[in-house]
C-alpha cells in the first residue's frame, strides 16, 4: 500500500508548464530519491506534496497522501497536516532557523503547534527529540552557535517531531563535509527505519543516491524520464539523460602535466589564535588556536588541494593568505614578499592571489552589469587598463571561460550557476594572478555543470602556468583536480603528499576516516566506464 501516489500531477507558472505528468510512488518505510540538474523540478515536486506551490501556480492531477488528496485540501488542513503527517528538512538550515529564538524552543513550537500540550511537555520532548537526532549540545542553544552538520540536526528534529508519516529532505547534505555527510544520511535512514516513515529524498549528489534510496527518479525539464530500484537503474540506464547524468558524477578531469619551478607561496609554522569568553574573574584569557604550527609551500605552476571538515581551520587559513587576517606567529610570503605589511594586507601583492567563492551569486553586486564585476581587480592596479585595453581584457576574460563578449552587458541574475561561476573565475584571471583559491567553488553545482567547470580549470591550465590552492569538502573532485593534497585537523596539517599516493594509501588515521566516509559508487563507475 502506498504512502504517496503522485499520479498524473502538472504544475503551470504564468502559462509555463513546470510539472508534466509526474507519477511516483513511495510506500511506507522506503526512502524515494528524485535526482537531476537545477531547474529538472525536483523542488517544485516537493513543494506540490507539501502544498506549497507559489502563488498564480496551477495545479492538475493528484497527490494522495495517506488517503488524503493534497491538491483538493483546503490551506487551513494542510496547515494541520505539514509538520504533523508530513515533515521537510530544508536544504540551508541557517535559513529554515529563527536567529533570535533558542533551539529548543524551535522544536517545542513545532509540538505546541499541533497539540495541547504544556510547554514544559513540549520543550521536555523537544530536549528528547534534540537527543534522538544525536546533537550533543543544550536546547537552550542558538542556531549562530552552532555547526553546519549540527543546525542541520536541529532542522531534522523540528521535522520529525511529531513523526510525520512522510519526510522530505530537500538536499540535505549539499554543504556538509563528508563526515558530516555520512552521519546525517544514516540518521535519516535510521529515522526512516525507526519511525517507518516514507522519505523522499532530493539530491543532486547521485552518490548519495546510490548509498540510501530503495528507488531513484531521474528528472529533466519537469518530467520524470526513468523511474527503478537503485540497484537495477545502475545496472541498466536507459534514457539517454539517465546516462549523461550518471557518467557526469564519475567524470575524471584530464589535468596536464604540472611545470612546477620555484616556490610561489610559502607558509611557515603559522600560528592563530582567537581569544574567548573568560571562565574566572581574574585568571587569565584563554584563547582557541584556530591554525597550529601550519607550514607547506605551493609552487609556481602546482595544484594543490586542502580537504578537512568543517571548523578544521581552512576558512581561517584562507583569509591569512589573503592578507585578511592576522597571525601570531610565523609568516606568509608570495614571491618571497610577506602579505602583511605593517599589519595590513600589501594591496601591491594582493594583485597576484585572486578568489573564487562558494557562492557566485553572493559574492556579485546585482546591481552591476559583468563588465564592471570582473573588473573588479583592476582597484589592485597603480595603472588599470581603460578604454580599448579595458574592452579587450573583459573580452579575454569571458572567451577564456567558454561566455561570449555579449555577456559583458547583461547582469548577474540573467545567467545560471555554472555560467555565474564561469563570471567568478573570469573575475579571478582578468588581472592574470599568480595564485588563485578555489573555496569550495564547486560544491554547489550539479554533476553536469561541476564536470563542465571542472574542465575548464584543466584547460585553463593548459593555457597559463596556473597555480591554485583547491579547498573542498568533496574528495572525489580534489582528486581529480590536484597534483597534491592537504589534509587539515585541528587548525594542524596532518598529512600532505602527491594526490594520488594520499588517496590509494592514507596513513594518518583522519585522512582513512575522511576517505572511509566518502560516498563510493563502485556499481556507477562500472557503468559509466560501458558507456
Amino acid at each position: 500500500m502506498s504512502l504517496l501516489s503522485i499520479k498524473g500531477l502538472s504544475v503551470q507558472i504564468g502559462g509555463t508548464p513546470v510539472l508534466q505528468g509526474i507519477d511516483l510512488e513511495i510506500a511506507p518505510g522506503q526512502i524515494t530519491a528524485i535526482t537531476g540538474e537545477s531547474g529538472s523540478g525536483k523542488s517544485m515536486t516537493a513543494l506540490a506534496v507539501m502544498g506549497l506551490l507559489p502563488q498564480g501556480a496551477a495545479a492538475r492531477g493528484q497527490i494522495m497522501l495517506d488517503g488524503t488528496d493534497i491538491l483538493q485540501t483546503p490551506e487551513a488542513a494542510l496547515c494541520g497536516m505539514r509538520g504533523n503527517t508530513m515533515g521537510m528538512v530544508f536544504q540551508e538550515p541557517m535559513t529554515a532557523l529563527n536567529p533570535v529564538q533558542t533551539i529548543g524552543a524551535q522544536v517545542a513550537e513545532t509540538i505546541l503547534m499541533h497539540e495541547k500540550v504544556a510547554k514544559t511537555e513540549a520543550r521536555a520532548r523537544a530536549s528528547a527529540m534534540l537527543e534522538r537526532v544525536g546533537l550533543q549540545v543544550g536546547p537552550h542553544r542558538y542556531p549562530h552557535e552552532l555547526s553546519g552538520g549540527q543546525r542541520q540536526r536541529v532542522v531534522i528534529a523540528m521535522a520529525i517531531a511529531m513523526r510525520p508519516k512522510l519526510l522530505i529532505a530537500d538536499e540535505p547534505t549539499t554543504a556538509l563535509d563528508v563526515t558530516t555527510q555520512a552521519r546525517i544520511l544514516e540518521l535519516l535512514q535510521g529515522l526512516v527505519d525507526e519511525f517507518g516513515m516514507g522519505m523522499l529524498l532530493i539530491t543532486h549528489d547521485l552518490a548519495v543516491v546510490a548509498d540510501v534510496a530503495d528507488q531513484i527518479a531521474v528528472m529533466q525539464h519537469g518530467r520524470i524520464v526513468e523511474t527503478s530500484a537503485t540497484a537495477d537503474l545502475l545496472r541498466n540506464m536507459r534514457h539517454p539523460y539517465t546516462k549523461a547524468l550518471f557518467a557526469a558524477s564519475t567524470h575524471a578531469v584530464q589535468l596536464p602535466e604540472a611545470q612546477v619551478d620555484e616556490p610561489l607561496l610559502q607558509v611557515q609554522n603559522v600560528v592563530r589564535d582567537y581569544p574567548v569568553k573568560r571562565v574566572s574573574l581574574f585568571g587569565p584569557r584563554p584563547v582557541f588556536r584556530a591554525l597550529d604550527d601550519v607550514s607547506f609551500t605551493v609552487g609556481r605552476g602546482e595544484r594543490i588541494g586542502l580537504v578537512g571538515e568543517s571548523g578544521c581551520g581552512k576558512s581561517t587559513l584562507t583569509r591569512a593568505i589573503l592578507g585578511l587576517e592576522p597571525v601570531q606567529g610565523g609568516s606568509i610570503t608570495l614571491d618571497g614578499a610577506p602579505v602583511l605589511q605593517g599589519g595590513k594586507p600589501d594591496l601591491a601583492l594582493r594583485r597576484k592571489m585572486q578568489v573564487v567563492f562558494q557562492d557566485p551569486y553572493g559574492s556579485f553586486n546585482p546591481r552591476h552589469r559583468v563588465d564592471r564585476l570582473i573588473t573588479e581587480p583592476f582597484f589592485l592596479l597603480d595603472n588599470p587598463p581603460k578604454g580599448a585595453a579595458r574592452d579587450q581584457a573583459i573580452v579575454k576574460a569571458l572567451t577564456d571561460v567558454g561566455l561570449p563578449a555579449e555577456a559583458a552587458g547583461k547582469y548577474i541574475h540573467e545567467f545560471s550557476g555554472g555560467q555565474r561561476q564561469r563570471l567568478a573565475i573570469a573575475r579571478a584571471l582578468i588581472v592574470e594572478p599568480d595564485l588563485i583559491i578555489f573555496d569550495e567553488a564547486v560544491s554547489a553545482l550539479d554533476v553536469s555543470v561541476r564536470a563542465q567547470v571542472l574542465d575548464l580549470i584543466a584547460d585553463l591550465c593548459r593555457k597559463r602556468p596556473l597555480a591554485y590552492l583547491f579547498i573542498s569538502h568533496d574528495l572525489s573532485v580534489v582528486r581529480s583536480i590536484t597534483d597534491r593534497v592537504m589534509v587539515m585537523q585541528a587548525g594542524k596539517i596532518v598529512e600532505q603528499g602527491e594526490t594520488e599516493a594520499v588517496f590509494a594509501d592514507p596513513q594518518h588515521p583522519y585522512t582513512q576516516s575522511l576517505i572511509a566516509a566518502a560516498p563510493k559508487l563502485p556499481e556507477l563507475a562500472h557503468a559509466a566506464d560501458a558507456l
